[in-house]
């Protein structure tokens, strides 16, 4: 192994993934367990799933639908 490589001529991996923010977030028991068994079925990672889920969301600009009793 070399002491020293030279990258002056590298090329950034055109493939490597954007980088995502790593959050916690506290969601209900029964919503973890719906996108847990739905990422079952679709054999997609559950957090890869929410995360797909928020993401089409924010593109289409939904908003909740929250009234306070």
């Amino acid at each position: 192994m070399r002491k020293e490589y030279d990258f002056s001529n590298a090329v950034k991996n055109p493939y490597a993934r954007k980088v995502k923010t790593p959050v916690t977030i506290r969601l209900d028991q029964k919503t973890v367990e719906y996108f847990k068994g739905l990422s079952e079925q679709i054999n997609l990672p559950y957090q890869t799933l929410i995360n797909s889920y928020l993401t089409d969301c924010a593109q289409r600009g939904l908003k909740p639908n929250i009234s306070w009793k």
